[in-house]
This record gives structure tokens, C-alpha cells and sequence, in this order.
């Protein structure tokens, strides 16, 4: 019984520290860049875009599909760089409790 109550103890805990990871990466923000710099995202580290910068070059008609590209690319790179963030960020929260190896979280 007394293991029992320890867990859930350590469980409540967990949540708690859980809520404020959410509430962190929701406010930390990553970048992506793509062109050399050229095209850049900027994301929380749960997704959510919150800029996007284009450098006026590449502001040409002619080459739309390259700054699609760009811009997608920019945001791939953001994108995993939040997701890392995340990752380690649940690894230190999570260390020591017996959780399956492959589990998501988030």
C-alpha cells in the first residue's frame, strides 16, 4: 500500500511539472531557416507559427514555386527543432519513472 501512495504521489507530481512543460514550450520559440538565411520561420516549440521573414530578392514572380519551397523548408527546419526541444525536454522531466520506451507524451 505505501508503494502504492508513492506512486501516486510521484504521478501528481509528474502532472503538475507536465502542465508546466506544456505551458513553456508553448511559450519558447524556435527558427527555421532555409536559403541561406534567406527565409525564415519562427514557431512555438508546439507548432504554432508566430513569424515569417522573406528577403525582398526573392520577392519575384517569376520564381514563386522556389520561395514556396523555401518557406517550406524553413518551417520543416523550425518544426524539428521543436519537436527536439520537446524530446529532451520530456526525457528530463520523465527520468527515472517506468515508462515504455517508444511512449509519447506529448
Amino acid at each position: 500500500m505505501k508503494d502504492l501512495l508513492g506512486m501516486m504521489s510521484k504521478l501528481k507530481d509528474m502532472q503538475a511539472r507536465m502542465e508546466q512543460l506544456q505551458n513553456e514550450l508553448e511559450a519558447t520559440e524556435v527558427e527555421g531557416v532555409s536559403g541561406a538565411g534567406m527565409v525564415k520561420v519562427t514557431l512555438t516549440a508546439k507548432g504554432s507559427l508566430k513569424g515569417l521573414s522573406i528577403d525582398p530578392s526573392l520577392l519575384n514572380p517569376d520564381e514563386a514555386e522556389i520561395l514556396e519551397d523555401l518557406i517550406i523548408a524553413a518551417h520543416a527546419d523550425a518544426r524539428t527543432k521543436g519537436d527536439r526541444l520537446i524530446q529532451e525536454k520530456t526525457q528530463a522531466l520523465t527520468a527515472g519513472l517506468p515508462i515504455p520506451p517508444g511512449m509519447k507524451l506529448f
